[in-house]
């Protein structure tokens, strides 16, 4: 029989993290374009590079790591395949 830890905790599986976020979600459009204008609550109009303007907002990854994102960055947008005016930013181009 197994050894059992004190007080009955048990070990914590390690977490592995895909380095590669490229292709996370196969259903988002990914498109690249720059940010043309901010407004509150996070919310930021992108100019997509086929003149689309699309609301977006941060994903979750970009806020955790505290990313900054300012007028006239470079970033790509991962569309809903459902509303192609909604949209996360997934990544800041440098």
């Amino acid at each position: 029989m197994a050894k059992r830890r004190p007080g009955g905790a048990r070990r914590k599986k390690k977490r592995r993290f895909d380095r590669d976020t490229s292709n996370k979600r196969d259903d988002h459009v990914k498109v690249e374009g720059t940010i043309t204008n901010v407004f509150a609550g996070g919310q930021f109009e992108v100019t997509t590079d086929t003149e689309a303007v699309v609301r977006a907002q941060l994903c979750g990854r970009m806020r955790k790591f505290r990313i900054r994102v300012i007028l006239g960055d470079r970033v790509t947008v991962a569309l809903s395949p459902y509303d192609l005016t909604h949209g996360m930013i997934v990544f800041r181009s440098k």
